[in-house]
């Protein structure tokens, strides 16, 4: 039987040479999956985030003139087209004349007027569809094209679905004035559509952050977040949303013009009779005097928490997150100062568009500085 021959091999002896150096992959293992258009999505995401702050200041304008329920009927659909003609017009101002705000507050209008009011209400809610139909399109675009990111189609199928809740939550709003006695919109209804736009404003902007860095970035900046100052700034948006919930029951009842002495009301520290209404509860929400008592408690207390919070937060050893949260309390400030000017003013239009304004400008900045405490920019050794 014929051996078999070996013959031994060295230990440097290379085993093959067609062998390729096998590489890590670029930004490491987390960033393996499915990266997509993270700039696109961002885009859009950021045309829509803009056109969310725009439709909560034309929603300030319809509660400031008063043209909320100018329009009383939802129709989603066909709603979209105004009246094209004078039997339409005609038509829209005889279902106006059949609620109470009419019958009560504007006996006597005429069409012209009615105009007036119908347009920023028709605006109010076109531009609603318009920003359903830009998420829809943006969506749908990037799905069809397989370019979403892996993980991220539950967030954006998340912020569609929150639209649509905002839109049933607007007529709940709406069709709580058009009948009874009352001559505006419900304002706790107010308040819950005043907060959902800010939570979709919210949760537009975060993901805006998350996109303008990769899945590893994100990663690798998390390991030197600062947990104490994520917490506080976690509470401090928190308390600015309450606050803006306040004051969207302000508005809701035109409580801003009711007493605009300062720092009294009335005179005094406490409004006279804030209890007055029955039931108990009631007074909360409908009493003009306890309400912009408790919109200005949470302001000046909302003030001294963000004046804790910056303390710590300018002691961050990143230059961007001490100045992220420096923006924070000087947008704070002007707030305040702000909705002082608006209160002894009377809250005239302007003013309170203005302030309504600002309350989008510090919870953005409130939600930047609490991002950039989870995740903090790289910077060198030096800038520690």
């Amino acid at each position: 039987m014929a051996q078999k021959t070996t013959s031994k091999r060295s230990i440097f002896e290379e085993v093959s040479t067609d062998t390729k150096p096998v590489t890590a992959p670029k930004g490491g293992l987390i960033d393996t999956g499915k990266s997509g258009a993270r700039k696109g999505i961002r885009v859009w995401l950021l045309i829509l985030f803009a056109m969310v702050m725009l439709m909560i200041a034309v929603g300030g304008m319809t509660r400031l003139t008063d043209s909320g329920l100018s329009i009383t009927e939802w129709k989603p659909v066909t709603g979209a087209m105004p009246p094209m003609n004078a039997d339409a017009w005609a038509s829209e101002f005889d279902k106006y004349k059949e609620i109470p705000e009419y019958q009560l507050q504007n006996a006597g209008m005429s069409l012209s007027e009615f105009k007036a009011i119908y347009w920023w209400e028709w605006g109010h809610r076109q531009l609603g569809r318009t920003i359903g139909l830009v998420w829809f399109l943006g969506f749908a675009g990037f799905a069809v094209a397989r370019k979403i990111p892996t993980g991220w189609t539950k967030k954006l199928l998340f912020i569609g679905a929150l639209g649509g809740i905002q839109g049933a939550i607007g007529w709940w709003m709406v069709s709580s004035g058009l009948t009874g006695d009352r001559l505006d919109v419900a304002s706790y209804r107010l308040a819950t559509h005043l907060g959902i736009a800010f939570v979709i404003l919210g949760f537009i902007a975060w993901y805006v952050f998350q996109l303008s860095r990769s899945e590893g970035a994100l990663m690798q900046a998390r390991r030197m977040r600062d947990a104490k100052l994520f917490g506080l700034s976690t509470g401090m948006l928190h308390f600015a949303f309450l606050q803006i919930l306040l004051g969207a029951l302000v508005a809701g009842i035109d409580a801003g013009r009711g007493f605009t002495d300062w720092p009294l009301m009335g005179g005094q520290f406490l409004p006279p009779d804030p209890l007055s209404l029955t039931p108990l509860w009631r007074n909360f929400f409908e009493d003009a005097g306890l309400v912009q008592f408790m919109h200005r408690m949470a302001g000046y207390l909302l003030f001294v928490f963000g004046l804790v919070v910056w303390t710590r937060g300018r002691k961050s050893a990143n230059r961007s997150t001490q100045a992220a949260f420096n923006m924070m309390a000087a947008i704070l400030f002007l707030q305040v100062a702000l909705g002082i000017v608006t209160v002894i003013n009377g809250a005239p239009m302007h003013l309170g568009l203005a302030h309504q304004i600002g309350a989008v400008a510090l919870f953005v900045s409130i939600l930047r500085a609490r991002f950039l405490s989870q995740y903090p920019k790289p910077q060198s050794v030096r800038g520690s």
